[in-house]
């Protein structure tokens, strides 16, 4: 599996790395503008991603404009949606409002911070990815 995850926080990127490194090949970005060149190089590339997982509060762009860029790039791209990046919001802000927008934007699954280990791998099962 192929995963990239975006975010900005030193400590939590190393964390969440460590995490997703067991279920496969994990790419780092520290923006959102890092991780959208991301995403589109390995679309390009022919190896698209199969996760990402997005933090909401980035520098340059945040969550959801990176969640708004993919989904614009794989319609471009005439990617159909069953085969579209899985997209997991992993970020402290778990109100109603933002969880909406998360889903509206074509979000997979929201998960709030600090990352539950088990709720995520059943995530994963969830979506088909473990």
């Amino acid at each position: 599996m192929r995963i990239l995850l975006a975010e900005d926080d030193f400590v939590t990127r190393k964390f969440m790395m460590n995490f997703l490194s067991s279920y496969g090949e994990c790419d780092a970005a520290v923006d959102g503008m890092e991780a959208v060149d991301a995403y589109l190089m390995a679309l390009e590339d022919g190896e698209p991603y199969d996760l990402a997982c997005l933090d909401i509060m980035m520098p340059v762009m945040d969550g959801y404009q990176v969640l708004r860029s993919i989904r614009d790039l794989e319609a471009d791209h005439g990617i159909p949606e069953e085969e579209q990046v899985k997209v997991i919001m992993t970020t402290a802000l778990n109100d109603e409002e933002n969880v909406k927008m998360a889903f509206d934007l074509g979000c997979s699954v929201y998960s709030g911070k600090p990352i539950n280990k088990e709720k995520f791998d059943q995530a994963l099962k969830k979506l088909g990815l473990i």
